[in-house]
């Protein structure tokens, strides 16, 4: 395989907002976006990224606040990330392009399809959605549960979180780095955008995306209440087996497999 060369370029917004992303492949390839999820960022795809096949054109993001990227704007909800991704297939003339987003990404990616839809060929959620008691529409009661939490305990939300997508037997070494990376998110943008995704009506969002929606969901994380909901309302979901929650990190190969594959490659 072909090795990569990572360029590293940005894009303007408005509210003193700068998104920087990650360019690589051959500029008639066919796109690849890759979205980070929440207090994470688009280093997250780089050794992912070396794998893929030297002829698709790999664009990694980082949304606003999380990275590289800056912004004085107020609003994190998962549409204003969508259009942060947007501004970049705007800046590099993207015309169709398969649209992958791991956990909050995943929301970010559907908010994509949603806002540019002759963009979009496919959307591909890593581990997201399918958790319904986060992505689902929730009302004002369960939203405060998570609110309130990120208020008054945000470390403790954030082991939670790690627990919650650690099937039995991950590397609790593993847990506290992931722990570390996430408890650090920049703020307050950070629990904004947690906060942004709480609110998220994922099923008012794919109701309206004419893209296919396919969820690739860690086996060990995949309930059937969680299949029945999502049938109709996303293409497919396919359980993997490829790590926890953050298996693009413990299994970049195996991840870049499956992107590859998405890919018709």
């Amino acid at each position: 395989m072909a090795s990569r060369t990572l360029g590293s370029r940005q894009v303007q917004r408005e509210d003193d907002t700068t998104i920087h992303y990650t360019v690589s492949g051959p500029g008639d390839g066919q796109v690849l976006i890759l979205i980070h999820g929440w207090a994470c960022d688009r280093r997250d795809y780089d050794e992912i990224t070396t794998h893929l096949p030297a002829d698709l054109r790999v664009l990694a993001v980082d949304l606003a606040e999380h990275g590289e990227s800056r912004s004085a704007r107020e609003s994190y909800s998962m549409a204003e990330f969508g259009r942060d991704v947007v501004a970049v297939m705007e800046a590099e003339d993207v015309s169709d392009a398969i649209v992958v987003g791991h956990s909050l990404g995943g929301a970010v990616a559907v908010e994509v399809a949603r806002l540019a839809p002759g963009r979009v060929a496919r959307v591909a959620a890593l581990d997201a959605l399918h958790y319904t008691f986060l992505f689902g529409a929730l009302d004002d009661e369960q939203a405060d549960v998570f609110l309130n939490l990120l208020r008054d305990d945000f470390s403790g939300l954030v082991r939670s979180m790690v627990e919650a997508g650690s099937p039995d037997g991950t590397d609790e070494a593993l847990k506290d780095e992931y722990f570390a990376k996430m408890v650090a998110v920049r703020q307050p943008a950070g629990s904004a955008a947690y906060e942004g995704l709480v609110r998220w009506n994922m099923e008012e969002a794919l109701a309206e995306v004419t893209s296919p929606v396919t969820v690739y969901a860690v086996r060990a994380m995949l309930t059937p209440e969680s299949v029945t909901h999502l049938e109709g309302r996303v293409e497919a979901v396919v359980p993997i087996d490829l790590g926890s929650h953050h298996f693009g990190v413990e299994n970049p190969v195996g991840t870049a497999r499956l992107l590859a594959g998405i890919a018709g490659r």
